[in-house]
């Protein structure tokens, strides 16, 4: 597959990563994710920005070898057996430090490494582990808003190689769950995420409009996994550029997997697509 990207700039993107079960499926969603990986240049490191930490304050981890996980309970052991042994790099994290000056951004060097919304993706697109990652912690303490601001100043780190991947699901109510909607989702969350993929795609600046929305709350009763995407708000708002949607749809009734792409052309979304539809019917 070709790289039909800007290659003096990294892509950036995010990812609805659904449950911990994906990391051991063969699905349309996890056959976009490894499509993505093999079309995208290889990075530099990779930040990641996942919903799974969510801390009090904003923070990046700078270890050498981070751990990874398992941040979740009632699953079978292979799950907690689970290991994704990408090293970390220090000097990336300084950089990440810098780049959101003058927002904090701590050093982490000892408690975090990745936790599932990382390595559930990780394990698919960069399934050798052999390219460095950190993560992001989201600041709860802050106001939406912050997060678009700091997505935007950490956007020149695409221009450094490093590959920011939001890991999320913009619609994500796991208390109306329903087995029987395996591929399906709520009217009301599809109403709510085709009004985020409208705004993604023509005016991300505006990306905090969503939150008028009349099925907002019953989309987000938890910020958590929305705030990934604020970051590629922020980054495509700073760049005057919108994002591309891909891998559209919805899981359990509850959580939307759509994802985004920024500074990726449109013929390698639909050939990733194409890739994983191609995976399935082989």
């Amino acid at each position: 597959m070709p790289h039909l990207c800007d290659m003096d700039r990294m892509p950036a993107l995010f990812v609805g990563h659904g449950s911990p079960t994906n990391t051991f499926e063969d699905n349309r969603y996890t056959r976009a994710w490894r499509a993505m990986g093999q079309a995208l240049p290889r990075p530099r490191a990779i930040l990641a920005i996942s919903a799974h930490w969510y801390f009090g304050t904003s923070a990046v981890t700078a270890m050498e070898r981070p751990r990874t996980i398992h941040d979740f309970y009632g699953f079978p052991p292979e799950f907690f057996a689970f290991q994704y042994p990408a090293p970390g790099d220090p000097e990336v994290a300084e950089l990440v430090m810098n780049t959101a000056k003058p927002l904090w951004v701590g050093l982490d060097r000892d408690q975090w490494g990745f936790d599932h919304g990382t390595w559930s993706v990780l394990t698919h697109m960069y399934p050798e582990a052999d390219v460095p990652v950190l993560q992001l912690s989201l600041n709860g303490l802050r106001p939406l808003d912050y997060h678009v601001e700091l997505g935007a100043r950490l956007a020149p780190l695409r221009d450094q190689g490093v590959l920011v991947i939001g890991s999320g699901n913009v619609v994500h109510n796991l208390r109306t769950m329903r087995r029987d909607l395996a591929d399906h989702g709520h009217d009301w969350g599809i109403r709510f995420d085709r009004a985020v993929i409208e705004q993604l795609e023509t005016n991300p600046a505006g990306i905090l409009q969503v939150l008028d929305h009349p099925d907002f709350a019953m989309s987000v009763p938890t910020p958590d996994h929305f705030i990934p995407m604020l970051y590629l708000a922020g980054m495509a708002a700073a760049e005057g550029s919108t994002l591309k949607t891909w891998n559209e749809g919805h899981a359990l009734g509850a959580v939307s997997m759509t994802s985004y792409a920024l500074g990726l052309d449109e013929a390698v979304i639909r050939e990733v697509e194409e890739a994983a539809l191609g995976a399935a019917a082989a």
